[in-house]
């Protein structure tokens, strides 16, 4: 065999047939169901190994995180429309429950600005559509069944699907999202009361604004919150960079911001109410005024049938939300700090958190991006950090109540405003979008448009179903690039030139096309049932426009077909100034499938041009990526002279001598194999595969060369009409 020859491997005598594989199979099977569990509970593959300095990181990391979780976990469940201990009980289940299902160290689960937007957006629609409903059964049942959700595709291990969501749709419904919280929160951080904000975010402003000389004292109390936390973060991050020896010190006292602006304004509060405290609804600020200590709500979620009609509607607007931001923010830690994670894992890990916490009056809980970056700032090890901030929630649910009664709404609201800023995102991030690419910033745009204009849910169906349709408009119309070269003089001694083949379009003003009656096409996209007929159509279209009709055109109008209606001298003249069509070379080089839908659309362009050129044609192929691709061309007759054989004939009969194969192959039933055999014709000028050695190329300088210095096409061939 020729050294250089293009020819993939046989399988071999030892390849075994379909019994052999079962035989081989079946009895690992239980093996493979004893692993499958195994892979579902991950922490037994490292928590023998757990040791103090894992204990000191993990432990540092959960103790922080928990003092940043317990005041977000309560302000978030304003949001939702549910009382603040219900985010306490999504705080505590989330952080417990993960660490035993976890392949990420960094992550932290529970109540997110997100998902609480859109329980608070469903809570206020279905109780009003449905009186009866209480906002809690509502949280809780959703929680179970998008848990259930979840599970259900971690279980299937069909991760997968959650790459069929690009990063702008998550962007943009997180952009649009944050904007509402913000401006939903602007009321109570003025202490104006009475403004809706269910409402559209452009009417919640709009009321905001028109009522601004309703501003109360917890005006100043929300103002001091916001520049308090903003200057310690700040002022932080500068004596960090200024002080680097001290930065890890400064580090932690910017985690405790949060925590710290709590104790400061509920203690204001407590001096502010010393003679209200039978009665904390007399405040003359705006306070929770009363939250209970310990699980008071713990219970079956209703899930009836009555139930998920009613909720249904929200369950995958939910489920989405939990998987997408949860994947993003495990993959994004899990690159950062060079571990990797498994989606359909991490999609179980979300799914069995949800469905127990519902049973505790948790609300959906998902990755939280700002609490997992303090997680993994703080030095966290393992996942076990997680079960440290629950115990600190669980002593704030039965310690702390009663100072959590006194926690200013005005205060809560500026840790809102103060987490959610940071999920907008950036100026740079929209300009990449714009200079990358344009349909991504659409989707982007869309997605924020939507979300602040009328809601959280149609904002993520809206920018994902158009992101899917950009997607399949991408695949039924891919580009086909019709190919030039240009030439590159060696700056050696011999001056030799070599030839970069390229596009023909204006990025390459200087590209020289190919030899007259040559023409070479390069697919972008694998050749499949979206898009076989466009490339069909483009193929002999761009054929016809470029090389000569060798059939004569009538001379009687009448009998000429009733569609042409070229003038006949014209199209005579202009038809005979076109090269004649010799042959065809496809770039499959990008091109990983042919399915049958392609491969029939092959066999039409070759029909259509045998016809068009009055002769059978070259078909060149180059690039050929798979031996699967190469097998099935052979079977469908290319490899000769013009070709040969029909995709239906070949499948109904499996005759290939009967379809004109066996000119250059024999397919081995036994091995399922192509066996190559000889051809003399063989140009002495190119190397290529030993089946059709003329057709089947390494790159497109051999099928050019091939091409160009081919058999002449003898008389015969020129008078066949194929």
């Amino acid at each position: 065999m020729e050294e250089n020859q293009y020819i993939y491997p046989s399988k071999g005598k030892d390849s075994k047939n379909l019994k052999g594989k079962l035989n081989e199979i079946l009895p690992k099977i239980p093996y493979y169901v004893v692993d499958y569990f195994k892979s579902l509970f991950p922490i037994f593959k490292w928590i023998h190994r757990y040791n103090l300095t894992w204990l000191t990181g993990d432990l540092i990391a959960g103790i922080t995180v928990g003092t940043v979780l317990i005041p977000q976990g309560m302000a978030y469940a304003k949001i939702a429309q549910l009382k603040p201990e219900y985010g306490l009980y999504s705080s505590f289940i989330g952080v417990s429950i993960y660490c035993f299902f976890a392949t990420s160290k960094d992550i932290t689960l529970g109540p997110v600005a997100v998902m609480s937007l859109l329980m608070g957006q469903a809570i206020s629609k279905l109780v009003d559509i449905y009186p009866g409903l209480t906002p809690e059964a509502i949280a809780t049942s959703l929680c179970i069944l998008s848990g259930l959700l979840a599970l259900i595709i971690g279980l299937l291990r069909l991760g997968i699907l959650v790459e069929f969501i690009p990063s702008p749709v998550i962007a943009g419904f997180t952009t649009g999202s944050a904007i509402t919280i913000a401006v939903g929160q602007i009321a109570k951080l003025l202490g104006i009361p009475k403004i809706d904000n269910k409402k559209p975010t452009y009417l919640v402003l709009g009321n905001t604004l028109s009522h601004l000389n309703q501003i109360r004292i917890d005006a100043a109390l929300g103002a001091f919150s916001l520049i308090y936390l903003y200057v310690i973060k700040y002022g932080c991050v500068y004596l960090g960079k200024r002080f680097p020896s001290r930065e890890r010190f400064f580090f932690f006292i910017s985690i405790i911001r949060i925590g710290s602006l709590i104790v400061i304004c509920t203690l204001f509060a407590f001096l502010l109410n010393l003679n209200n405290r039978k009665d904390l609804t007399k405040s003359p600020i705006s306070i929770l005024t009363y939250v209970p200590s310990g699980f008071k709500h713990i219970g079956v979620p209703d899930i009836s049938i009555s139930m998920i009609q009613k909720v249904g509607s929200y369950i995958p607007s939910s489920t989405i939300i939990l998987v997408l931001e949860h994947i993003a923010i495990a993959k994004n830690f899990g690159r950062i700090n060079d571990y990797k994670i498994k989606p359909s894992q991490e999609l179980i890990a979300i799914g069995v958190t949800n469905i127990v916490g519902s049973f505790f009056g948790a609300y959906p809980a998902t990755g939280s991006f700002s609490r997992t970056a303090i997680k993994a700032k703080s030095g966290v090890r393992t996942p076990l950090a997680g079960v440290f901030s629950g115990v600190l929630v669980i002593l704030a649910l039965f310690v702390l109540t009663p100072a959590f009664s006194y926690i200013p709404d005005a205060s809560l609201s500026a840790i809102i405003i103060h987490a959610v800023l940071d999920l907008i995102s950036p100026y740079s991030y929209v300009k990449q979008l714009w200079e990358i690419q344009f349909w991504d910033f659409i989707t982007f745009i869309l997605g924020v448009i939507v979300t602040i204009f009328v809601s959280t849910e149609m904002g993520i169906y809206v920018s994902t179903g158009f992101a899917l349709l950009i997607l399949l408009i991408r695949l039924a119309r891919p580009r086909l690039d019709i190919i030039g070269h240009l030439t590159i003089i060696n700056d050696d001694s011999d001056m030799s030139q070599k030839h970069v083949y390229v596009p023909l379009r204006k990025e390459f003003p200087t590209a020289v096309p190919p030899p007259d009656g040559v023409l070479i096409f390069k697919f972008e996209e694998s050749l499949t049932y979206p898009n076989s007929s466009y490339i069909d159509s483009r193929v002999i279209d761009h054929v016809r426009l470029k090389t000569r009709r060798v059939k004569k055109v009538a001379e009687k109008i009448g009998d000429r077909p009733w569609n042409d209606v070229d003038d006949k001298k014209k199209a005579k003249e202009e038809n005979a100034k076109l090269p004649q069509l010799r042959a065809v070379i496809f770039d499959l080089s990008a091109v990983s499938v042919i399915d049958s839908t392609g491969m029939q659309a092959l066999l039409g362009i070759k029909s259509e041009l045998n016809k068009h050129a009055g002769y059978p044609v070259e078909y060149h192929f180059a690039c050929i990526n798979t031996k699967s691709i190469q097998r099935n061309l052979i079977m469908c007759g290319f490899g000769t002279l013009g070709g040969g054989g029909n995709l239906k004939d070949v499948h109904d009969s499996g005759d290939l001598e009967a379809n004109n194969i066996n000119n250059n192959a024999e397919i081995n039933d036994e091995k399922n194999d192509v066996t190559i055999l000889d051809d003399t014709t063989q140009s002495s000028s190119c190397s290529s595969m030993k089946t059709g050695k003329r057709f089947f190329h390494f790159t497109l300088q051999e099928a050019v060369t091939a091409a160009t210095n081919g058999n002449k096409i003898k008389k015969s061939d020129r008078d066949q009409i194929m």
